[in-house]
């Protein structure tokens, strides 16, 4: 893992460097999916601020008969994701504000209708520049989803399990810090000190069977909901204190093509509490917790565009992976869409 993260930070440098070189540098800046947006397109009113958002729609259709390969007889998938931003500059203040939206389902003939994505992202930065490229900054960050999510083979049985929902879990950043900003496409933030908060208040437990016995002849104990994320489902909150670094890259790297990228890292340097006995466990900083978002956005017109997002997530807390369903694991999504955009 500590190899993985000596690569991960070696990319955005280098891709800094690089991309730096290029003259025709656009001006835009977006601090990646969970980072602020400013588009300059959009002008400050009298009183400082710039308000704005985006929205996409897309859609997909499959059909197939008597395909040899095998394939789904008819699918149907719908994707809407939205970004809210306002954002305030006054002298050297300033106070940027994100809402990321984001949901999208799919419906094939063999499997119903089941959700591929669902995020509600909220980040605010408020700080005061020093010079050019630096500023001393806060963060606070909030992310959850609208609607649960499910197990859909819990124990092996092809049944249904809630293994997620709105605030189930939560994710809630302070993070006070020093920024670094070289251009304006790419800059860094690094906290000494942050705080963050696991959340899991909606039916911390969610068991399928009464009480969470399991019945013969399997029997034993079902794991409780908050416990997949390292909460205990009587506390409910589980914080966490640690060094927090996030670099942000956003460009237009040619023309009516632009690429978004976000990595964040925590490293929790305070103790923990087992989820299940609620005993303290010794922190473990060197098990460091990846939030990494790439979007790469294709402007075909006006109205019509298309993406590609990749996600890429290590929470050592999330035990959901593995052979038996109880190993920490690389989370990887993708999607990609062509579909209508529209600003407000």
């Amino acid at each position: 893992m500590k190899k993985t993260m000596t690569l991960f930070c070696g990319f955005f440098l280098l891709a800094g460097s690089l991309l730096a070189q290029d003259a025709t540098v656009s001006g835009l800046k977006k601090s990646a999916e969970r980072a602020t947006y400013d588009d300059t397109t959009y002008k400050y009113n009298a009183k400082g601020w710039r308000k704005g958002g985006l929205f996409n729609l897309n859609l997909a259709q499959g059909s197939a008969r008597n395909w040899a390969a095998g394939a789904e007889r008819s699918s149907i998938s719908v994707a809407g994701y939205s970004t809210l931003f306002a954002n305030k500059k006054k002298g050297k203040f300033f106070w940027d504000n994100t809402l990321d939206l984001g949901y999208a389902v799919q419906r094939t003939s063999s499997v119903g209708t089941r959700k591929t994505d669902d995020k509600i992202d909220f980040y605010s930065k408020i700080g005061q520049k020093i010079n050019e490229k630096w500023a001393v900054v806060g963060v606070y960050n909030l992310r959850t989803q609208m609607t649960d999510g499910y197990d859909y083979d819990y124990l092996g049985k092809g049944i249904r399990r809630r293994i997620s929902g709105l605030f189930a879990p939560a994710y809630m950043l302070i993070s006070p810090g020093i920024e670094w900003k070289p251009a304006s496409y790419f800059s860094v933030m690094l906290s000494p000190i942050s705080a963050r908060w696991v959340i899991v208040s909606n039916d911390p437990n969610s068991y399928y069977y009464e009480n969470g016995q399991i019945p013969l002849p399997d029997g034993g104990q079902e794991t409780p909901l908050a416990a997949l994320y390292g909460v205990n489902p009587n506390r409910k909150v589980a914080m966490e204190a640690g060094a927090y670094l996030s670099a942000n890259f956003f460009k237009e790297v040619i023309k009516n093509v632009s690429y978004k990228s976000r990595l964040d890292l925590f490293s929790n340097y305070a103790g923990k509490r087992d989820p299940i006995t609620d005993a303290k466990i010794s922190a473990e900083p060197r098990n460091i917790d990846v939030f990494w978002t790439n979007s790469i956005a294709m402007k075909v017109n006006k109205f019509l565009s298309v993406t590609y997002n990749l996600d890429l997530i290590y929470d050592d807390d999330v035990k959901q992976f593995g052979p038996n369903g109880n190993s920490p694991g690389t989370q990887v999504r993708s999607l990609l869409g062509v579909g209508l955009s529209a600003k407000f």
